[in-house]
């Protein structure tokens, strides 16, 4: 595509966002944009459509459309105990400190089809601390939602989930956890039960407040450097003092107005601990 091309293109973008928040509320203008173009290049391509822009009148007059729109630029890839070695740490440095408080509140942001939250959730009745714990897990995405409330998942991927599960320092056979029927696999009531999933946008809505531990992992890499901040702001002010920060592995709060509120627990790891106060443990 020629530069001509390229800004023409980018003049349909912004008309895009523009319709989208007018309409619905959502604001994708301090998206990444390189990966916000790409995914409505795909969505342009399986729906027929010429250009970019033809986009607009497809949602505008169908909010059933725009849940399409929607699903696809917010999907996400995941996997339950992904990078296994952060779920040991949790398990061996995380855990112990969290099972000192008498009630325990873990939001995992973006959770996209609920393996992250599951996997979570294992951890803690594994370590018998699940009863005293409640999990939100939120993403912005009501398709994603619907499934991770199911937990029905393929045995494809319950096979990487097992592999995923051995790694990360597990005591138990993970087909304790679920079990199968026509071909999928079916994640145990308990685990189900125990964990909340509601929608929530991480670029417009409120924090949770007296949470101990956040998860958002592979998120922030969607997000320009405003809108990182703008999340770290909100992940800081959901956060007790003491309490524990989980990011992707290649997110960080370094470069963030909130750094000097935070310690570096585990550096490869990306899990960072809010000072008491200001003050260094």
């Amino acid at each position: 595509m020629d530069n001509y091309g390229n800004e023409i293109e980018d003049i349909e973008v912004n008309l895009v966002i523009d319709a989208i928040f007018q309409s619905y509320g959502y604001d994708f203008k301090n998206y990444f944009r390189a990966s916000f173009t790409r995914r409505l290049r795909n969505f342009k391509v399986l729906n027929n459509f010429n250009h970019i822009s033809d986009i607009i009148p497809f949602i505008l007059y169908d909010s059933g459309n725009f849940n399409k729109l929607l699903n696809a630029i917010s999907v996400t890839v995941t996997e339950m105990f992904r990078d296994p070695f952060i779920y040991k740490y949790i398990r061996e440095k995380v855990i112990p400190y969290l099972n000192t408080y008498p009630t325990i509140n873990i939001w995992v942001a973006g959770c996209a089809t609920g393996e992250e939250a599951y996997s979570i959730a294992i951890l803690l009745k594994e370590e018998n601390i699940l009863d005293k714990v409640n999990i939100y897990a939120t993403d912005i995405n009501t398709n994603s939602l619907d499934i991770a409330k199911e937990g029905v998942y393929s045995s494809e991927e319950m096979k990487l989930s097992t592999r995923n599960y051995q790694r990360s320092g597990a005591n138990r056979s993970f087909s304790e956890y679920y079990h199968t029927n026509y071909g999928n696999s079916i994640l145990n009531k308990e685990l189900r039960e125990k964990i909340i999933f509601n929608q929530h946008n991480l670029v417009s809505d409120a924090s949770f407040n007296e949470m101990h531990f956040i998860i958002c992992r592979n998120v922030l890499i969607y997000f320009n450097k405003k809108l990182q901040n703008r999340v770290i702001g909100l992940f800081n002010d959901s956060l007790i003092h003491n309490g524990f920060l989980c990011l992707g592995t290649k997110e960080d709060i370094r470069y963030s107005d909130y750094a000097e509120k935070f310690i570096v627990k585990g550096r490869e790891e990306r899990i960072f601990q809010k000072k008491q106060q200001d003050v260094e443990l």
